[in-house]
């Protein structure tokens, strides 16, 4: 299966860190190249034409290799763009202590973001005034990242916050929220690190820092910057560890699996959701054991194993039915059937079963918050595209596409329309399919 393509380009990530505009870059290619002996006609155009997936020829990735100090042989050997040094993720490399989960905190904070409006950074007076955005003390807050005490009080604030974030996610869309999800995630790294608390505070704040690391993962994620996304999440599960939520670092792990299919890598998701069930706790409720099924169903499914994901997706159902609300986790309340029949209709729809997951998907879509409704919308409008119901098909794309147009903003519900819209090839001179392509068009202008 291929991949889809980058949402940020490695080369546009590489300028930005180095903070190079595309025609300086061009500048220094050409001057480098003379030294080298190597001509070149490198010029804005060209390095616009790169960043949007032209590969460059064998001298001017020669060059580049030198300017960048990466031998030859290995750019070679890894092929474009992978050779490029800008892979390196704190979290995968520092140790699995405090300290290192504090250094891989302060790296997604502190380093460049993808997006397309470049980065950002939000430290010094920037991050004392979102302390005083947030607390009824904004003066406490100020002093505690500047090593004076963190209370009780002012991580209950910040958890509280990071819950209406939540659910303003459910209604808008991560792409609106993700600034502020940054802001909350480097709040609470600048509390860790400069502040003083008790062990049992220390515990709440690398527990929120596991939350809304994933959030602002999340929210990336929902935003089209899938590389950023992971960062986040492998934030989330280094502070997982630390505050001890083994629970929560299950879930991390099943969501990581979702960046990883959808780019094609479908046995590495099998592989992330097997070690997340297999090494959860035990005392997992059965909300949770149903949402880890449910995502190995899921993995399953998208790498071929029909037989495998149907038993995975009844274990998830029966124990979905025993559920029992007091006993789910706090970041999981978001959970509840609208996800569950989505997944059943995904899956159902890939083993053939066209009817059964149409009838899935269309209860899951009335169910769901409104982003939901926008990014699955689509998948209804696949299944009742394949049962032969081409007008249904339009109706729950058009659906999809007023939501965007109206109120979510989700470059992935975006993308998955799009996605659909190729499936209407062999209808392309129907009128409706026509219109729904313009709006499309239109809508993708627009975001």
């Amino acid at each position: 299966m291929p991949t889809e393509p980058l949402a940020v380009h490695p080369l546009t990530f590489l300028l930005q860190t180095r903070g190079w505009g595309k025609a300086e870059f061009a500048r220094l290619m050409q001057d480098h190249g003379r030294k080298l002996g190597i001509p070149l006609a490198t010029n804005r155009t060209t390095v616009w034409k790169w960043a949007q997936g032209q590969e460059p020829d064998a001298d001017a990735q020669r060059v580049l290799a030198d300017l960048l100090g990466v031998p030859y042989e290995q750019a070679r050997a890894e092929g474009w763009p992978r050779w490029l040094p800008v892979w390196e993720v704190t979290g995968l490399t520092a140790p699995w202590t405090e300290a290192g989960t504090v250094e891989a905190l302060s790296d997604l904070v502190g380093s460049g973001r993808m997006d397309r409006r470049g980065f950002l950074t939000i430290t010094g007076a920037a991050l004392t005034g979102l302390a005083a955005s947030w607390v009824d003390a904004p003066s406490a807050m100020a002093a505690a990242l500047n090593g004076d005490r963190v209370t009780d009080t002012m991580v209950s604030t910040i958890e509280q916050r990071i819950s209406t974030l939540r659910t303003l996610d459910d209604q808008l869309g991560g792409a609106r929220l993700l600034e502020q999800a940054r802001g909350d995630l480097a709040l609470v790294t600048g509390l860790l690190d400069g502040g003083r608390y008790s062990d049992k505070v220390r515990i709440r704040l690398y527990a929120l820092a596991a939350r809304v690391s994933h959030l602002t993962g999340w929210m990336a994620y929902d935003a089209g910057l899938r590389s950023a996304g992971q960062r986040y999440y492998v934030g989330a599960l280094r502070s997982a560890r630390t505050a001890g939520d083994d629970a929560f670092g299950a879930f991390i792990l099943a969501e990581m699996g979702v960046h990883v299919s959808e780019a094609g890598r479908t046995a590495e998701r099998v592989d992330l959701i097997s070690t997340a069930i297999d090494n959860a706790p035990r005392s997992l409720s059965p909300c949770t054991q149903s949402f880890l099924y449910l995502h190995k169903a899921e993995a399953l499914s998208r790498d071929g194993d029909h037989r495998e994901a149907g038993t995975a997706l009844n274990r998830a159902t029966s124990l979905w039915e025993r559920q029992v609300t007091d006993d789910n986790p706090d970041w999981l309340d978001w959970f509840g059937e609208a996800q569950l029949r989505s997944t059943e209709g995904k899956v159902l729809l890939r083993s053939g079963q066209v009817e059964r997951a149409t009838s899935s998907l269309e209860t899951s879509v009335t169910r769901a918050a409104p982003r939901d409704k926008a990014v699955r919308s689509s998948r209804l409008a696949e299944a009742r595209l394949a049962g032969g119901d081409l007008e249904g098909a339009l109706d729950a794309a058009n659906y999809g596409a007023e939501l965007l147009e109206d109120s979510v903003s989700s470059i992935r519900a975006l993308n998955r329309l799009k996605e659909f819209s190729t499936r209407l090839e062999p209808h392309k001179s129907v009128p409706s399919v026509c219109e729904f392509r313009e709006r499309l068009q239109e809508l993708s202008v627009a975001v």
